[in-house]
C-alpha cells in the first residue's frame, strides 16, 4: 500500500490588520500542481487521524532561504542513478530507477535487497554502466523535491508570494496510507 501526498498552497494577506487579525486563505490545491508519491520528502510526524497523517506546512519565506544543496545525514536506501551531463559530470537521473538494469551490474535478484540497496551496500558503491553511473549514497536536499515533479508548486508560491510577501504563502501537506 501506497501513501500519498495532499496539500493546498494558501496565502495570507492584509495589510490594514493587525497579524492576529489576518485570516489564511486556501488558493489551490496540490493535486493541480503535483500528483506523486516523494518517500525522500516525507518526514515523521505524529498522526491527525488512523487515516490521514504527517500534517505539516512550511512558508515561501523557508523554502526561499533552505540551501538546496545540503546532504541527508543518512545514507539513502535507494540506489541513485546519474546520467552524464553536456558537461561531462554526473547529474542524478533518478532514485530506485532502471533497477532492472542495477540488478544486472549489481548482481541482486532478492526485490527487497533491490529496492533498498542503500541499506545493503556501503555508502559510495559505484556501478559504471556507459553514459550512466548507479551510486549508494545521501540525498541533496534538492533531489528529495525535484524540480521536475515539484516546479510547478515552487512556481505558484513564488508568484503568489511576489503579491502577498514570503511570509504570506505557504504549502499545507498531509498524507494518507
Amino acid at each position: 500500500m501506497g501513501t500519498d501526498i495532499h496539500g493546498f498552497i494558501e496565502c495570507r494577506w492584509d495589510r490594514w490588520l493587525d497579524e492576529d487579525d489576518r485570516a489564511w486563505t486556501q488558493v489551490i490545491d496540490l493535486s493541480h500542481l503535483h500528483n506523486g508519491r516523494e518517500y525522500a520528502a516525507f518526514g515523521d510526524f505524529e498522526p491527525w487521524s488512523d487515516e490521514l497523517h504527517g500534517e505539516s506546512w512550511i512558508s515561501w519565506a523557508e523554502l526561499a532561504a533552505a540551501d538546496w544543496d545540503e546532504v541527508a545525514n543518512e545514507v539513502d536506501g535507494c540506489v541513485h542513478e546519474y546520467r552524464r551531463s553536456s558537461d561531462g559530470g554526473w547529474k542524478m537521473h533518478g532514485r530506485n530507477s532502471s533497477l532492472t538494469r542495477f540488478a544486472e551490474l549489481s548482481g541482486l535478484t532478492d526485490a527487497r535487497q533491490l529496492y533498498c540497496a542503500g541499506s545493503v551496500y556501503p555508502e559510495n558503491t559505484e556501478w559504471p554502466d556507459g553514459d550512466r553511473l548507479f551510486r549508494i549514497g545521501r540525498l541533496q536536499r534538492k533531489h528529495a523535491v525535484p524540480d521536475s515533479e515539484w516546479g510547478a508548486v515552487w512556481s505558484v508560491m513564488r508568484t503568489l508570494a511576489d503579491l502577498h510577501g514570503d511570509e504570506g504563502v505557504r504549502l499545507v501537506v498531509w498524507f494518507d496510507g
